[in-house]
């Protein structure tokens, strides 16, 4: 079951809080292309190569995180290697970004760890072939709020170390 409404909901009280605030979870422009690692920890622009890791997310199995264990997903709506989040949508789910090419972690298999230019620059970090993104209503690491949401057009889910969607 999709979880659409409770999450729009969620994603509203946030962009209305960052609205009453004048903040956000990033200092990037409207196109997301300025998000740094995270939710948790952004910058105008990734410092290091971004980390790609694995960590068990119970009913989900192993699942990809950053090097800070926070949860990584995928968007139905992309194409190969190529992302279709901007805007309002990367603001809600922001790119997971990178300076150089990504280091693979325990259990990341470094044939399937890639990158890809985003329209605004940034270089996007991508798993066989997927885009990767966090999503804001995931407040720490290990965290799965995201998975099998029905959000700008498509569904998001997190992804397993074969680079495979999991579902619910």
């Amino acid at each position: 079951m999709k979880r659409t409404a409770t999450v729009v909901t969620c994603v509203a009280a946030f962009l209305f809080t960052t609205a009453l605030t004048g903040c956000s979870s990033g200092s990037g422009d409207a196109s997301g292309e300025g998000e740094g690692h995270g939710p948790v920890s952004s910058s105008a622009s990734p410092s290091k190569p971004a980390t790609v890791d694995t960590k068990s997310a119970g009913k989900l199995g192993t699942i990809l995180v950053d090097d800070k264990g926070r949860t990584l997903y995928l968007f139905l709506a992309d194409k190969k290697n190529k992302s279709n989040c901007s805007g309002a949508c990367a603001k809600a789910w922001p790119p997971l970004l990178t300076k150089g090419d990504a280091k693979p972690g325990k259990g990341v298999e470094k044939k399937l760890l890639d990158t890809t230019k985003r329209s605004g620059g940034g270089t996007q970090v991508t798993y066989n072939g997927h885009p990767l993104y966090y999503y804001v209503g995931d407040s720490k690491p290990g965290q799965t709020n995201g998975q099998d949401l029905d959000q700008f057009g498509a569904e998001w889910y997190v992804l397993n170390a074969k680079g495979k969607q999991v579902g619910s």
